[in-house]
């Protein structure tokens, strides 16, 4: 089977509220890209609830199933961290962490109320922002010569090719991202165009 040429995220954040019995389950979504965004968004989300019972989370990264995490911090285990999961890969939704902040309201809800708390307010928040199609990208490196600068930038501009980062001196080095359907196309322009050297990142 081959595998996909897009992913599905989301573009805004968003926030939702689900209430039972008197504990409050606030729940956030962000589009993150590396594991370090998500720290960030994790230090946020307990500067902003210091008084929560629990920060419990899951996020998804990248295209291959097994960039994901998930906490219960302190639920009994499986009732927050999988259920949240559980709601970000039934969109089928990737570079997502949602964050469920539980004040605790007195009554204890058992596994199965837990469970269902943090699905329903996973799919909540989840339910308020669209999701996305976005296209999956190969890097790739280029080193060139810097008179080939105009020719490398129609090149990048007539597919949407990303550039990642670039170092432009007398002796250009450029990381791109190239739509992953449209690859043959790309390389093959680029080597026609000569003298410039192509290697996946």
């Amino acid at each position: 089977m081959s595998s996909p040429d897009f992913y599905f995220t989301i573009e805004k954040n968003a926030t939702a509220e689900y209430k039972d019995r008197g504990s409050r389950f606030i729940a956030y979504v962000y589009h993150i890209n590396t594991i370090n965004e998500f720290k960030i968004r994790l230090a946020d989300i307990k500067k902003e609830h210091p008084k929560a019972t629990h920060h419990c989370f899951a996020y998804r990264l990248g295209i291959d199933d097994y960039n994901f995490r998930v906490s219960d911090n302190g639920e009994p285990s499986g009732t927050a961290g999988r259920p949240i999961l559980g709601q970000i890969d039934s969109r089928q939704l990737t570079n997502v962490v949602v964050f469920v902040v539980r004040y605790f309201g007195g009554t204890l809800l058992g596994v199965p109320g837990l469970i269902n708390a943090y699905k329903t307010a996973a799919a909540l928040v989840l339910q308020t922002t669209p999701a996305i199609q976005k296209p999956i990208l190969l890097n790739y490196n280029l080193q060139f010569d810097y008179t080939q600068m105009n020719a490398v930038m129609m090149i990048i501009k007539q597919y949407n090719c990303s550039i990642l980062q670039q170092e432009l001196q007398l002796f250009c080095s450029m990381d791109i991202g190239i739509v992953k359907n449209r690859i043959d196309e790309v390389l093959g322009k680029l080597n026609d165009t000569g003298n410039i050297s192509v290697n996946k990142i």
